[in-house]
């Protein structure tokens, strides 16, 4: 007699066969036909009411969706699902990491999720472009490496976000960020001070540039720009996304974001903002910043304020051969703030320092630390205490003058 995972990868089987790919089924002919599936095997192996409708949504979800990463996909409390292998899967739900007991049925049935998903973005990835970066229909991003690159077999991680975009209020009810730091920053985004977010993987920095950018006024027009599009700008009307494109086997040529970030220029923008700097797209950003952009903002890895402007010197130098010195002298004039934001050891995300950027001069560029996390200690169940405290004042206030705040 077989045991419930025979039964249940029969009943796939028998499934795929049954439906008539000749003609679009409705969701609702396909959930009768496995009700109907069910009822006829319901004497090989009994089951409870539960169990049935675990198995049907199942057996929905592997013709219909992601098949087992639909599950995982559609917890609100699942914020990072990481694919290693059709055997291996890691969740991150809660803020704790742990492995999953779901696993795909083969190999093969993982690669044709994965075409599935980046198809669906019009995107292409083989053995020839291993690498690719999507996002589902809820917005969670995807990134998918296959062989060869990948060893073990194809790795997917997919980042979800919140269906509601994370407000300022947010962040302050869970101890990310200081009442006082909040309203400080509102000031600076509403005086167009120029604002760069910086932190590891896995930090908040998107979550934290989409805060701010609720206090942009309404009446500005704001480009986005971004490989992946992630940010939730809402309620903003006059709104310009710009996504990235890799080159497919259409022959339709790449469009990077130093592509974008040029056309962008000439769409009259108030504000630019790029959802993250990796690369030569460095210089084209310190060009918009430093050619009256005021307002824009972007983000980057790094593990501190300092160590974010020598990665923006390297990315620089990466795309562009000028002298050293020249490059800092457009970081410097081009970004006025960095907030850095960290993740903490119980898993807790925040705002681990504001800094200013105070200007170029021969031994560097000057910065000035504003506002830093101190911790003071753990609860009982191990969460990290402390706060964001003040440290110095702003030195540069023209802009907040010239806005009259």
């Amino acid at each position: 007699m077989e045991n419930k995972e025979e039964y249940k990868r029969r009943l796939k089987e028998k499934l795929s066969e049954s439906i008539d790919y000749s003609t679009e089924s409705t969701d609702e002919e396909i959930q009768d036909l496995i009700d109907e599936m069910l009822t006829k095997e319901s004497r090989v192996i009994p089951l409870t009411i539960a169990e049935r409708q675990r198995l049907r949504r199942e057996l929905f979800h592997a013709v219909r969706k992601l098949d087992v990463l639909q599950e995982l996909v559609d917890d609100t409390h699942i914020t990072e699902i990481m694919i290693n292998g059709p055997n291996t899967i890691f969740i991150e739900k809660d803020g704790r990491l742990c492995r999953s007991e779901l696993c795909f049925e083969s190999q093969e049935k993982l690669h044709n999720v994965i075409q599935q998903i980046v198809a669906d973005c019009n995107r292409v990835v083989n053995e020839a472009s291993p690498i690719v970066d999507a996002r589902l229909k809820n917005g969670a991003r995807v990134n998918v490496v296959l062989n060869p690159v990948a060893l073990n077999g194809p790795i997917v991680t997919i980042r979800r976000f919140p269906d509601k975009p994370i407000m300022m209020a947010d962040l302050i009810s869970y101890g990310s960020i200081t009442v006082e730091a909040c309203d400080w920053l509102s000031r600076l985004v509403k005086a167009k001070y120029n604002i760069f977010v910086s932190g590891g993987t896995g930090s908040g920095k998107t979550t934290f540039l989409n805060a701010l950018s609720y206090y942009i006024p309404k009446e500005e027009r704001i480009i986005t720009i971004e490989d992946s599009a992630e940010l939730q700008i809402l309620e903003a009307p006059n709104l310009v996304r710009m996504e990235t494109r890799n080159a497919n086997v259409e022959e339709c040529r790449e469009i990077t974001i130093r592509d974008l970030i040029r056309t962008s220029l000439r769409m009259r923008p108030d504000r630019i903002i790029v959802g993250e700097v990796r690369g030569g797209e460095a210089f084209d950003m310190m060009q918009c910043l430093n050619t009256g952009h005021d307002g824009s903002m972007s983000t980057g890895h790094a593990n501190s304020s300092k160590d974010m402007l020598n990665r923006l010197e390297n990315m620089i130098l990466m795309g562009m051969e000028i002298p050293l010195p020249a490059i800092r002298q457009q970081i410097a004039s081009g970004i006025d703030i960095i907030v850095h934001l960290g993740r903490l050891r119980d898993g807790s995300r925040k705002t681990m320092e504001i800094t200013e950027v105070l200007g170029y001069e021969e031994d560097g560029i000057k910065l000035k630390t504003l506002y830093r996390f101190v911790e003071t200690g753990e609860d009982a169940e191990g969460r990290v205490l402390g706060t964001l405290h003040k440290e110095g004042e702003l030195t540069y206030v023209e802009k907040l003058r010239a806005a009259g705040l």
